[in-house]
């Protein structure tokens, strides 16, 4: 490019400059070094602006530069018949200069201007010496022509870069369309951040935008060019390709078609905005006047016009409508008149102040609404100016801030009382504190006490076992028998109080039932009025519509004793008992104010007494264990621990108010139940049964597990023991006759209990399970309940006790082997194996033994079987082509929860199917009597092996 320069105007007489788009001087003829008196050195490599510095508010810095911005925009030459600009001379001293430039675009390969060529000659001296001259000549009158020409086009390219800035920043997307290809030749930024920085201008909607084929937008800009019809249109759904892929926006528009003077169609112009994310804005004005109105009609906000003595002559349709009133009415100084009679005196004062001074106006102040109502706005007003600086026509807009304003009095009020809620706020959290430190010491406590529980239960139950077979053997009239009698009330004692630190420890296995708290203590009214005495008057009230709650009725009755007893002892056994039970509720605020509580609705029963009461710091400690204020050997101090601890443990609440001298009520909050109430049941009466079935004994602690089985031999029962799970386990694969699982809660080894149970009733089907413990775990007991269908013995226990529960849980279940169905006859069999030989073998003897086998190759293949056909046993490769056989047996027993699985692999131990009750592990190879050995155990099936190994 320089090279072609340089042969071209390298020795011209007529002074050129090449400029790159960010005005870098990049070469320069000789003659324009002679017009400037600058060297190549001075010149090249730097901005035509720091070489030629001018003032960027002084007309011949605005014409230069807009000048250069028309070259780059519309890639089109620029001609200035006259600018006068001066440049420093040598003695650095500015002169006036003037000259006539003509800058010519160069473009690249893409159309796209990339460099400037100014040819520029300096006319200083014509333009002087004409100047002086008494009588104009020709030449004269053209230069003085082109002055004005210059002057006019400077005011309306500033008007232009004006309306265009305010075109370009408008919220709302525009653009303008030409001809009938609908060709870009105005855009703004928000219709760039629509559709993506694309090359637009000077280019048709269809090249720049060729996603929106067949979206219709395409043809209804030619409907609008063909029929000269505005259309509009809302929410309109449309995928933009964007760099990260293609995305659907919605936007609302109007198209509106462009005439020309003589009423021909020109173009069309799109106003709108992004209605997915973008506020809707006010419309920007275009490049003139006219433009500007029209554009200025589209705009949400007030937009008006004055002239420069302040007066209106223009408004737009929204500050009329909003006004209310015509046009004319708000003309010249009307606008004030619908200014709020407060802010109107301090609103003129400030325009007249801007009028004067030609600054900004702005101004907050209330405009009266159509309807008489007052809302904020915020005026706002600039001046255009013309060449001369002359204020030529004010342009400004009125925006609504009631909202802020509303929000700025509200942001008041809140700082006003912002110390009072922050002191509220910390004696809630201060509170919140308190009852969460209460909360974890007790819950501390109640680790530490069930602990405790456990291993002296252990001991209690070796203790009372050994005394009750002790006392079998000695003959009646011993002269021991009253000391081991004594013994045994001994162990009562020690395991009531076991049973007190478990009940506030939260530990207590809870036997919860549907009840009507009325009739429960009805039943145990007697009991109440015999333990309180006679000195003390009981009133019971009971709601007529009480709600049912679901609880452990015989926790509800020692909890209410315990209350009823401490009342007694409070009124040293005389004064007014009241027992009052109903609905109540918790709301959320109660909720939040103690973390532990659930709102919700609940069943109360409140005991309250006329006794001696309590002070707060009593109140504070009156649930912890062994606290008492009671005098020594009058008390354990765990009747409110346990009382606390029950109705924690069935999800409630308690709540304690109490003064010193003003009696005490305690009310215990209970959830409601909306199920109807439990039938109770009948306790077996009658003298203690024993039998000869087989029990498994699992028990690890070998004192406790020595009694235990004393006592049931002593019964007559067969009795099998294992000090853990894994010897349980081979007792259970031997084949020997088992008839009941007994076994502890708490063992150590790698299987809990309930997961021998499960194990133990994959081998035998139906096998009944009696679980026994001091101290119960989750593998039993969940939300502090026992789970569904578990039966528990809690240690220690009696021989009595224990020959009752035996001979309960034996009738529930299987009695002895003989109700076990013969062979494997009619049982469906669905073999999931991806091996075809292994497969048909498998079939093949499954078949042979009676059973009607499905077979499958994959996994989805038996799900979908499965789901057909069902299946009594699933038998299952672990390695298949499309999931895991543990996969595949999880997904299956989403559906079918006691399906019998049967794991075929060639590992010898499967960790997943530990945890899966009803499953039972073939290690690869096996044969048939293997096979159908399995296969019998998991159904319950009692099999005749007839066939060979395979």
């Amino acid at each position: 490019m320089l090279v072609a320069l340089d042969k071209i105007f390298a020795d011209d007489p007529s002074p050129y400059v090449l400029l790159d788009r960010n005005l870098v001087m990049i070469w320069a003829n000789a003659a324009y070094l002679r017009a400037t008196g600058r060297t190549r050195e001075e010149i090249v490599g730097h901005l035509m602006t720091d070489v030629f510095p001018a003032d960027p508010d002084s007309i011949p810095h605005q014409m230069l530069r807009s000048s250069f911005r028309r070259v780059l925009d519309e890639g089109r030459p620029d001609h200035l018949p006259l600018i006068p600009y001066p440049i420093p001379g040598r003695d650095s001293q500015l002169e006036d200069r003037f000259w006539s430039a003509t800058n010519t675009p160069i473009k690249d390969a893409d159309g796209r201007v990339e460099f400037i060529l100014q040819n520029t000659n300096d006319i200083t001296a014509i333009y002087r010496a004409e100047r002086i001259a008494t009588q104009p000549s020709d030449q004269a009158r053209m230069i003085q022509r082109a002055e004005a020409v210059a002057r006019e086009n400077l005011e309306l390219g500033s008007a232009v870069d004006f309306f265009r800035s305010v075109f370009d920043q408008a919220p709302s997307f525009m653009v303008v369309l030409e001809g009938p290809e609908h060709i870009f030749r105005m855009v703004n930024q928000a219709y760039v951040q629509l559709v993506g920085k694309r090359d637009l201008l000077n280019r048709t909607v269809r090249e720049t935008l060729p996603e929106l084929e067949g979206q219709g937008f395409h043809e209804l800009l030619d409907e609008v060019y063909q029929t000269g019809t505005a259309f509009t249109r809302r929410e309109a759904p449309v995928l933009l390709r964007r760099p990260d892929g293609v995305q659907r926006r919605y936007v609302d528009f109007i198209m509106c078609p462009l005439r020309g003077p003589d009423g021909s169609m020109r173009g069309i112009f799109v106003e709108g905005h992004d209605v997915t994310g973008q506020k809707l804005a006010e419309a920007e004005v275009i490049e003139t006047r006219e433009r500007f109105r029209l554009m200025a009609q589209t705009v949400p906000n007030h937009v008006w016009t004055a002239t420069p003595e302040g007066d209106l002559d223009w408004l737009n349709d929204r500050l009329r409508d909003y006004a209310g009133l015509p046009a004319e009415r708000l003309i010249g100084d009307g606008l004030m008149a619908v200014v709020h009679p407060d802010d109107r005196p301090r609103a003129e004062d400030v325009w007249r102040d801007a009028i004067a001074t030609g600054r900004p106006f702005e101004q907050e102040l209330r405009i009266r609404r159509h309807d008489g109502a007052h809302r904020w706005h915020i005026s706002r007003a600039l001046p255009i100016r013309s060449d001369e600086g002359r204020i030529v026509r004010w342009v400004g807009t009125n925006t609504d801030i009631e909202d802020r304003k509303l929000a700025e009095e509200a942001i008041a009020d809140l700082n006003a009382t912002l110390e009072e809620r922050v002191q509220q706020r910390n004696r809630e959290l201060e509170a919140l504190n308190d009852t969460l430190r209460q909360s974890q010491k007790m819950e501390a406590i109640g680790n530490l006490a069930g602990g405790i529980a456990h291993d002296f239960n252990n001991l209690l139950q070796t203790v009372s076992g050994s005394v009750q077979l002790a006392m079998r053997a000695l003959p009646v009239g011993s002269e021991a028998r009253p000391r081991l009698d004594q013994a045994l009330r001994a162990v009562e004692r020690g395991a009531t109080l076991a049973s007190q630190l478990l009940s506030f420890g939260r530990r207590q296995p809870l036997a919860p039932q549907v009840i009507h708290l009325g009739r429960l203590l009805h039943d145990a009214n007697h009991i109440v009025r015999s333990a309180v005495g006679e000195g003390v008057e009981i009133e019971v009230l009971v709601a007529a519509d009480l709600w049912n709650t679901c609880v452990d009725p015989s926790n509800v009755e020692t909890a209410l004793l315990n209350l009823a007893l401490n009342a007694r002892d409070a009124m040293e056994g005389r004064g007014r008992l009241t027992i009052e039970i109903g609905n109540g509720c918790l709301d959320r605020s109660y909720a939040r104010a103690h973390p532990d509580v659930e709102p919700g609705e609940y069943v109360t029963l409140t005991v309250t007494d006329t006794g001696c009461g309590m002070a707060p710091e009593v109140i504070d400690r009156v649930y912890e264990p062994f606290f008492t204020t009671k005098a020594e050997g009058r008390g354990t101090g765990l009747g409110m621990s346990m009382v606390y601890g029950f109705v924690k443990q069935s999800g409630g609440h308690i709540r304690i108010c109490s003064e010193p001298g003003a009696g005490t009520s305690i009310t215990l909050y209970l959830p409601r139940s909306l199920e109807a109430e439990d039938v109770a049941r009948t306790l077996a009466t009658g003298p203690m049964t024993g039998g000869s079935e087989t029990i498994l004994l699992v028990e690890d602690d070998e004192q406790v597990r020595a009694t235990a089985a004393g006592l049931l031999r002593d019964l007559g029962y067969r009795v099998l023991e294992a000090p853990d799970a894994d010897r349980a386990l081979a007792l259970l694969e031997s084949g020997a006759r088992i008839d009941l699982l007994f076994t502890d809660v708490i063992m150590p080894g790698r299987l809990n209990s309930r997961q021998l149970a499960d194990r133990a009733q994959a081998f035998h089907r139906n096998l009944p399970v009696l679980f026994t413990s001091g101290y119960t775990q989750d593998s039993i007991v969940h939300g502090g309940r026992l789970d569904s269908g578990i039966h528990l013995l809690s240690k220690p226990y009696t021989q009595e006790a224990l020959a009752r529960k035996v001979r309960e849980v034996l009738s529930t279940g299987r009695t002895n082997g003989k109700d076990e169905p013969e062979g494997l006859a009619g049982l469906r069999i669905l073999v999931c194996e991806d091996d075809v030989i292994i497969r048909m073998n498998l079939v093949e003897g499954l078949r042979e033994a009676g059973c009607e086998v499905a077979e499958a190759g994959a996994g989805s293949e038996a799900l979908s079987l499965l789901a057909a056909q069902g299946a009594d046993v699933m038998l299952v490769d672990l390695g298949l082509p499309d999931m895991s056989g543990i996969d595949l047996a999880m997904t299956a027993r989403a559906g079918h929860p006691d399906l019998p699985i049967l794991f075929a692999t060639g590992d010898a131990f499967v960790t997943e199917a530990e945890s899966m009750a009803r499953t039972a592990v073939l290690t690869k190879p096996f044969g048939d009597d293997a096979l159908l050995d399995s296969v019998a155990r998991l159904t319950g099936r009692r099999l005749h092996l007839t066939m060979n190994s395979a």
